[in-house]
Order: structure tokens, then C-alpha cells, then sequence
């Protein structure tokens, strides 16, 4: 249940404060002054997130996107990988994965049942987020890492 709680407030949190960190960078820096989907401090590499060039719609309306990542350090606190799907003028969350934080590259697919319209085949747009919960009492995100990326969905 504790885990519920906690990817709750992560979607919440990070629905609320997503647009801050896509706007100036995950590290601060605009992401004109780094390479696309990672996080880059003192010119060293730390974190970094990118998104595959497709995603799918099933027949139910399932939505999954995918992408890799690599962190670092979760001591912190927990590291999610979330995701939101922009087509048109409608813009969803699409689930979100717990991250491994060891150094190595993993894989991340996150998946959602969207009804009402349902996403379409074609063009669309995804904003991922490699994001860390920390503090005592209601955790803060952290933003480790950003990506946006065109992707088709088929």
C-alpha cells in the first residue's frame, strides 16, 4: 500500500512541477546547452534518459512507451522514470517505472489504458522524466534527467 502512496504522490508531483524542469533543464542548464536526454554536471556524465522512436496502441486502448536510462545513485531516495504522451491537443501520463540506480543502462516501459478519445496511430510527442523522491515527511522530486522526443505510434 506504502508503495501505492509513494508512485501517487510521484505522478501528482510530477504533473505539477514537470513543466519547471522541462522548461529550464534537469540540471538548470537549458537543454540547448547539453546533449539531448542527459543530465550533465561539470562536464561529466551523471544521469541520463532517452525515449525509443515508437510506441504502440493496442486494440483495448493500451498506450506503452519505452526508452533506456542510466543513474547513478537512489540513496537519496526512489527514481522513477515517468512519462507523458502529447498527440494533438491532448496531453496524458503514461504510467511510470522504478529505476534501478547502479550506473548500468536499462530499459523502461511504461503503459496505460487511455479511453475517451483514445490515442491514435502517427505522430505524437512524449516528455520523459528520470525523477527522485527525497526529504523527510512529503518527498520532493528531484529531476535527474529530461527527454522530449517525437515518437510514432503504431
Amino acid at each position: 500500500m506504502r508503495v501505492r502512496l509513494v508512485l501517487a504522490a510521484a505522478a501528482l508531483l510530477t504533473t505539477a512541477v514537470a513543466p519547471l524542469a522541462h522548461a529550464g533543464g534537469a540540471d538548470g542548464h537549458h537543454t540547448a546547452d547539453r546533449p539531448t536526454g542527459t543530465s550533465v554536471r561539470d562536464g561529466h556524465f551523471t544521469n541520463g534518459l532517452f525515449v525509443d522512436a515508437y510506441g504502440t496502441v493496442a486494440d483495448d486502448a493500451t498506450v506503452s512507451l519505452s526508452g533506456t536510462y542510466r543513474c547513478l545513485d537512489d540513496s537519496a531516495g526512489p527514481v522513477f522514470v515517468s512519462s507523458t504522451l502529447v498527440q494533438g491537443d491532448r496531453s496524458t501520463g503514461i504510467g511510470g517505472t522504478r529505476a534501478v540506480c547502479d550506473g548500468h543502462l536499462h530499459t523502461w516501459t511504461n503503459s496505460s489504458v487511455v479511453k475517451d478519445p483514445a490515442y491514435r496511430p502517427g505522430a505524437a510527442r512524449v516528455e520523459a522524466t528520470l525523477m527522485q523522491l527525497s526529504g523527510t515527511g512529503l518527498p520532493l522530486p528531484r529531476f535527474l534527467a529530461t527527454e522530449k522526443a517525437d515518437v510514432e505510434l503504431r
